[in-house]
């Protein structure tokens, strides 16, 4: 079936089968920050933009993105790597695989709430698997993120 989506701010016309998941799409469109860890909706590796809102690629055909607006890390570079550093910063990027799941639901996080606190950001990145840290480091890391834009607007 043919399918047309925006991926990354440009308009795509493509023949997928019926079966075809989203998150396999999407790499096969060289969208690799879109990973597979676990094909349950548990790890949150494949967290995509569809229409601003975070969804779990691997649980979306990708006829059902026709007609919408997707984006990956890869059509956000410069603001995943402002967040990625805070991250990177607080030596939370041990291995780096969850990063593109963890970058994403944490810029969905304080798109929907720039004030969040620590509760909110738990219960939000709550289905983001990392297995190399405790996830302390990634909680300090949003949260100098969240106090360096508030000092920037302020500036």
């Amino acid at each position: 079936m043919e399918i047309t989506l925006t991926l990354n701010g440009k308009k795509l016309t493509r023949m997928v089968e019926a079966d075809t998941v989203l998150l396999d799409f999407l790499r096969k469109e060289g969208c690799y920050s879109v990973k597979r860890g676990c094909d349950t909706t548990n790890c949150g590796l494949c967290t995509v933009f569809m229409d601003n809102k975070p969804v779990l690629s691997c649980a979306i055909l990708a006829a059902r993105a026709a007609g919408h607006s997707i984006v990956t890390m890869e059509g956000m570079q410069q603001e995943a790597a402002e967040f990625g550093a805070f991250i990177a910063d607080q030596g939370a990027e041990q291995c780096g695989f969850c990063n593109p799941g963890m970058i994403m639901n944490a810029i969905a996080l304080l798109r929907e709430n720039s004030e969040p606190t620590e509760e909110e950001i738990k219960e939000f990145l709550a289905g983001n698997l990392c297995r190399c840290s405790g996830y302390e480091g990634q909680l300090r890391g949003i949260q100098n993120f969240i106090a360096w834009k508030k000092a920037q607007a302020q500036a």
